[in-house]
């Protein structure tokens, strides 16, 4: 029996692991650090996740943008086991979807060190045949380099994967690609955010995926 989707790409922060409080306490710190006069809220820092900090900084105060990095990046190091979560059955899903001889990869727009670090605190780093981090990229999310790299390197089709992801990003990385999407509710963006992007599956819990893929077998 041949499956119709043999290939699955993950996003990593808040898909697959729960780095919110991580990703947001060290954009506070980097903000106060270099923009002491400006106050930024939780809400204000949201839009910032997502996207590759490289932008994020250049954007926000271009003359301090690679120090703004190289702090955001030694605080994230500094702290990285202490404020990463896992979610609940994301590990048993993803074990699952291996034991079952799924490709599994990772597209991220975090550099491919931290991916990995994060992967291998939760004990998921063995699952995963290719990750791709933003350094091994020209171009980020939304741009298809990374999925279509994945693809190539996985000997896989576009109509044969699907990209999962927390953020509009990912979903709009898989529409360039050709490639299915699923968007995940648990997004600290919130499920109708995602959903004006239309992705072609949401789901509530990372064992939804298993259900999808199962289906689409033929």
């Amino acid at each position: 029996m041949t499956k119709k989707i043999t290939t699955l790409l993950f996003d990593l922060d808040g898909t697959l692991i729960n780095t919110n409080e991580l990703i947001i306490a060290t954009f506070q710190a980097t903000l106060q650090e270099f923009m002491p006069e400006k106050t930024f809220t939780r809400e204000d820092i949201l839009p910032f996740i997502g996207p590759p900090i490289t932008e994020t900084f250049a954007n926000l105060y271009p003359e301090k943008a690679d120090e703004m990095v190289s702090y955001y990046r030694a605080y994230t190091n500094e702290h990285h086991d202490e404020l990463i979560l896992e979610y609940d059955g994301v590990y048993e899903a993803i074990r699952a979807l291996s034991e079952e001889d799924y490709k599994l990869a990772i597209v991220s727009t975090k550099i491919y060190d931290t991916v990995m670090r994060g992967l291998k605190v939760m004990g998921l780093d063995k699952f995963f045949q290719l990750v791709i981090g933003f350094d091994q990229v020209q171009a980020a999310k939304p741009d298809p380099e990374g999925i279509n790299m994945a693809l190539t390197l996985l000997n896989a089709l576009p109509d044969e994967a699907i990209m999962i992801g927390d953020n509009y990003h990912d979903i709009l990385a898989g529409k360039n690609a050709g490639v299915k999407t699923a968007g995940v509710a648990w997004s600290i963006k919130g499920e109708a955010f995602l959903n004006e992007y239309k992705p072609d599956y949401m789901l509530h819990s990372m064992g939804d995926l298993i259900e999808i893929v199962r289906e689409e077998e033929d």
